[in-house]
């Protein structure tokens, strides 16, 4: 985000001189510019600017987030974050205060603070990777936001003033957990202008719902409804002729607060409830009254049918309601009919209260939304921001008693911005001994006692009169105010003040208000006070089939006869309300955002300086500079301080012991040069930049990582010494448990094989017992201890020269046995058969081609040697030698022994193949598609396949670790150049010994006719 150049004084402090045309150059400079905010110390002064600004993106969040105000230019943004760290790391309950007239902007501010607080919490994990917990802040978040839509809708409507003015005063309480996410909230409403739901002035519009649903809800439920699209067709709508306002699409809202009803969990029949109350109230401004015969009923009746239906209640009732009410005095019940005004009175009285009970249903609906869950406030303290959004001064050209007690509450929280920035503040320097020029404020005090003073103020007048038994008027009303109020400064009347031709006698009286002298209209200031509705509509309604509309009327469950409590007047409650609103914000540390109207024409380029003028001064935004210029931007008790900062001083930490708490605030400043901008109290310290609070937050700030990190070693190392010693004593136990279960295996196993050195197996057959899982590992130890221990007792009588020949014929056994009858398995096995004279008369000349070959050749001993019929890829049959080494298997000529090709080395053997006859044919498989097919021949006629056999496995299972596999059958298949070809054993008459032929395709391997005899004397079927 690119820098921009600074539009006149980004705060109001920094102006060379402070007066009230200084102030007004330099905010009509910074509007005219585009800059709508500036500040005042801490308070944000906001123009209205009446156009789309595109100043409140992910950009500008990012940009004022977790900032110090002056580290940025002006913005509301700014507020919101400071309120929102205070909260966080102090744990301090704040509030953001909006004020302004109507118009000024106060309900968009009170919107984009939302959004801004809800842009910078519960960030740094994708939606996809919410935790329950991260779900449900989300959706706190979402129904904080979508809740304003509603809220509008059915508490907003357009005034001469603005299009979308606030006709209801809202605080809402957010609460945050410890790491500052919100959690729930709660909002609080003050005096709705019901009095807009059955009047308009010209050019206004009743609440914005009436229009939403006229134009923009679907056919369907308006037909249910039995509603129409032409807002002309009801009177209580068309009365201001404004229906259609450029700035608000209606069928746009009405989509977005469905949107949000289903976001809030309204059900349908809460939507239903909702919409049919609205329709209700539109057909009740179109019922009329007229009198025939004495009687009054209702003109005309399908009008009556429609809002029984939609309100469910039996349509005679209400019809008897509308025309009549029930009475009861000493202890009977009596009916009176209404004159046509009364009937009139009573219909509009019903549609204001089902409008105001419904509103107040739509709030408690939302808070149950959004209410901190109680499992939360067990687990941790939380802590919450307020956020004031609530009807500015109002000024009429007729104002009634809603405008009187919105003009009341703006005095209130004038009295508030008094109390809190003016006068505590002065009040306090003189408190603590610092020293201080006083300066002169307008006190609003006298005006708010004017109102709410007891038994003298305006309200007190009121409720006096509303108490007197008989029939007191307005007029008789404005007369006792005259006579109680008559020396009052700030009341006037015609009675009082018979100069003041503007004023109606016995109509107007005028109050000078901090914001100015307002003239207010007696008339309907009684009944709106009183507040009546009959006790038959409260029945009525108590009796709906509606369980939503019932639960509004609860009073509705008293039976006529019943004697009640006079309720409290509306004035009273709402002097109330604002008392505790007061209250409620004096507990919190206070954040402003005073808003200002540039023009009444809604231009983003007008600046009315007489208007703007008049804000300034009634607002006091002149007086509050000034204060702020000559006083000090904090304070703090020494204690609270001292701990808060004593890490930044190595004097001061962990504890400070050489001295008071002053002392040891002293020392912290003393150390870092900040003596010349602060002031020592009787019990807090003052200090008068904010650069100097911002840099020990920065000095703080960058201790803390430190200092957490410390926290977090000492706690870790606890917890890590603390799991040490557990899982020492675990590790001891489960040794001993190991040791036990060990003893006690080993104890069976001596009990098992107890004889096995007497049985003739030596124990084979006996069955292991199961061992648990930890002893496994012991288990094959122990089996391989009895197995070594087996072969001993079966070895021991064999002389060990033997054995190597031994271990030779086992291997062979185990892949021959039951499967070849005859592998020479009785006769001694020698192995190098041709290094002797028994085989081989040529002996000498055998050994030293050997010898010779073994120079060439990495091989250290030979295995086995035996001349041989080998079978080639070409068809044809030769007399070899097949000489075997420790690495590799060679041919070698018959006559001088010399190597014919490369050894075919271990690595390269698959596999080997028999038959199970007693011939001396084997096929040994090489990778490449070439195998060695050879058969043996020996002069002494000996079967030497079992030891090449069991040579061969055992030699490759040495190298390779593997097993070599071995096949045995009547069918032998090989591989020659690469091709398949079969090998088919024949018995012919004339062959003298075994050798091989071309059999077309495959090959014949001719045996002589003996080999076929002992084949039949072995009764044997194997060569066919």
């Amino acid at each position: 985000m690119t820098i921009q150049k600074e539009i006149g004084v980004g705060d109001f402090v920094l102006l060379d001189k402070i007066d009230l045309d200084s102030f007004m150059k330099n905010l009509e400079l910074r509007f005219k510019h585009g800059k709508i905010y500036t500040y005042i110390g801490e308070v944000c002064v906001s123009v209205n600017p009446y156009r789309t600004m595109n100043i409140y993106d992910s950009n500008y969040v990012n940009q004022y987030k977790g900032r110090e105000l002056f580290e940025n230019p002006p913005h509301i943004f700014a507020i919101a974050d400071a309120a929102h760290k205070v909260m966080k790391k102090q744990g301090r309950d704040t509030c953001i205060v909006i004020s302004g007239e109507s118009g000024s902007g106060k309900t968009e501010a009170s919107k984009i603070i939302m959004k801004y607080i809800a842009a910078v919490t519960n960030i740094g994990v994708s939606p996809d990777k919410y935790s329950g917990g991260q779900k449900e802040i989300e959706r706190v978040k979402n129904v904080l936001i979508q809740s304003n839509s509603i809220l509008e809708a059915f508490g907003n409507a357009k005034t001469n003033r603005n299009d979308n003015s606030s006709r209801f005063g809202k605080y809402m309480d957010i609460h945050f957990d410890f790491k500052g996410d919100p959690i729930g909230g709660h909002i609080n409403k003050y005096l709705l202008e019901k009095s807009r739901v059955i009047y308009q002035q010209g050019g206004e519009r009743n609440f914005h719902c009436f229009y939403q649903l006229l134009l923009g809800a679907p056919d369907s439920l308006l037909q249910n409804l039995n509603l129409t699209r032409n807002t002309d067709h009801y009177f209580y709508i068309k009365q201001g002729q404004a229906a259609k306002v450029d700035s608000i699409n209606d069928k746009n809202d009405f989509r977005e607060v469905t949107s949000s009803l289903h976001t809030l969990e309204f059900t349908k029949s809460d939507e239903e409830t909702l919409w049919n109350v609205v329709g209700a109230i539109l057909h009740l401004g179109n019922l009329e009254f007229i009198t025939e015969e004495d009687q009054l009923r209702v003109k005309d009746h399908k009008m009556v049918q429609n809002v029984a239906v939609l309100l469910k209640v039996p349509e005679d009732e209400l019809q008897n309601a509308l025309c009549e009410r029930v009475i009861a005095a000493h202890g009977d019940i009596m009916r009176k009919e209404h004159t046509q005004s009364e009937a009139t009175y009573g219909r509009d009285a019903l549609a204001k209260a089902i409008y105001d009970r419904l509103f107040t249903w739509i709030v408690t609906r939302i808070n149950s939304a959004i209410a901190v869950d109680e499992a939360s406030r067990k687990q941790f303290q939380s802590s919450l921001i307020g956020v004031l959004d609530i009807y500015g001064f109002e000024i009429f050209d007729n104002n009634s008693f809603e405008q009187f007690c919105i003009n009341y509450c703006n005095e209130k929280l004038q009295q508030l911005f008094i109390e809190l920035v003016l006068k505590q503040e002065q009040e306090e320097y003189q408190k603590e001994g610092i020293e201080w020029t006083h300066i002169d404020y307008f006190n609003n005090q006298i005006i708010c006692e004017l109102v709410d003073a007891p038994h003298k103020g305006i309200l007190a007048i009121m409720d006096e009169a509303c108490l007197n038994v008989g029939k007191v008027t307005d007029e008789m009303l404005l007369e006792a105010m005259d006579k109680k109020l008559k020396d009052h400064k700030h009341y006037s009347s015609r009675q009082t003040k018979p100069a003041e031709k503007t004023l109606k006698h016995k109509v107007h009286f005028k109050i000078t208000h901090y914001a100015g002298d307002v003239t207010y209209s007696i008339n309907g200031f009684l009944d709106k006070n009183k507040d009546p509705l009959f006790q038959d509509f409260k029945r009525l309604l108590y009796h709906s089939k509606d369980p939503n509309l019932k639960s509004m009327w609860p009073e509705g469950a008293q039976h006529i006869s019943e004697t009640t409590k006079r309720p409290q007047t509306a004035g009273t409650l709402f002097k109330n309300s604002m008392a505790a609103l007061v209250q409620n914000l004096m507990n919190k540390e206070p954040h402003y955002v005073r808003c200002i109207k540039p023009n009444e024409l809604k231009s983003p380029t007008h600046f009315n300086e007489e208007r703007v003028r008049h804000q300034v001064c009634y607002l006091g935004l002149v007086e509050n500079v000034r204060v702020r210029r000559a006083g000090f931007v904090y304070r703090q008790r020494y204690d609270i301080f001292l701990k808060r900062y004593k890490m930044i001083s190595q004097f001061t930490w962990p504890n400070f012991r050489s001295g008071t708490d002053k002392d040891g605030v002293k020392v912290i400043m003393d150390e870092h040069k900040f003596s010349n901008d602060v002031k020592y109290g009787h019990t807090k310290i003052f200090i008068r930049s904010p650069k100097t609070l911002f840099a020990l937050e920065a000095a703080r700030n960058e201790l803390i990582p430190g200092i957490v990190t410390l926290i977090q070693k000492v706690w870790r190392g606890y917890k890590a010494r603390q799991l040490y010693k557990k899982m020492k004593a675990l590790l001891v136990m489960v040794e001993a448990y190991r040791r036990k279960k060990m003893r006690v295996y080993i104890e069976t196993l001596q009990h098992r094989f107890a004889g096995a050195r007497s049985m003739k197996d030596y124990g084979k057959h006996i069955q292991w017992p199961s061992a648990p899982a930890a002893l496994r590992p012991v288990v094959g130890i122990l089996r391989g201890a009895f197995q070594r221990w087996r072969a001993y007792m079966i070895l021991k009588d064999i002389p060990k020269r033997d054995w190597p020949q031994m271990k030779l014929k086992i291997c062979a056994a185990s892949v021959l046995k039951g499967k070849r009858l005859y592998w020479g398995q009785t006769r001694t096995w020698s192995g190098n058969y041709l290094g002797s004279h028994d085989e081989n008369s040529s002996y000498s000349v055998f050994n030293d081609c050997v010898n010779n070959l073994r120079k060439t050749t990495d091989f250290q001993e030979v295995l086995f040697s035996s001349f041989v019929t080998k079978f080639n890829k070409f068809n044809k049959c030769a007399e070899r030698v097949l000489l075997v080494t420790n690495r590799y298997i060679f041919k070698l000529d018959c006559a001088k022994f010399k190597n014919m090709k490369e050894g075919i080395p271990f690595t390269d053997l698959t596999g080997l193949s028999v038959t199970p006859g007693q011939d001396q044919l084997i096929v040994m498989h090489c990778r490449g598609g070439n195998d060695f097919v050879v058969s043996l021949y020996s002069n002494l006629k000996e079967d030497k396949i079992g030891e090449l056999v069991g040579l061969l496995c055992n030699q490759f299972a040495k190298l390779q670790q593997s097993e070599l596999p071995v096949t045995v059958s009547k069918s032998l298949t090989c591989s020659l150049g690469g091709k398949r070809r079969q090998i088919n054993i024949q018995v012919k008459g004339d062959v003298q010994r075994p050798t091989f032929q071309k059999d077309g395709q495959n090959i014949a391997y001719l045996l002589p006719s003996n080999y076929a005899l002992l084949e039949n004397n072995g009764n044997t079927n194997l060569i066919n």
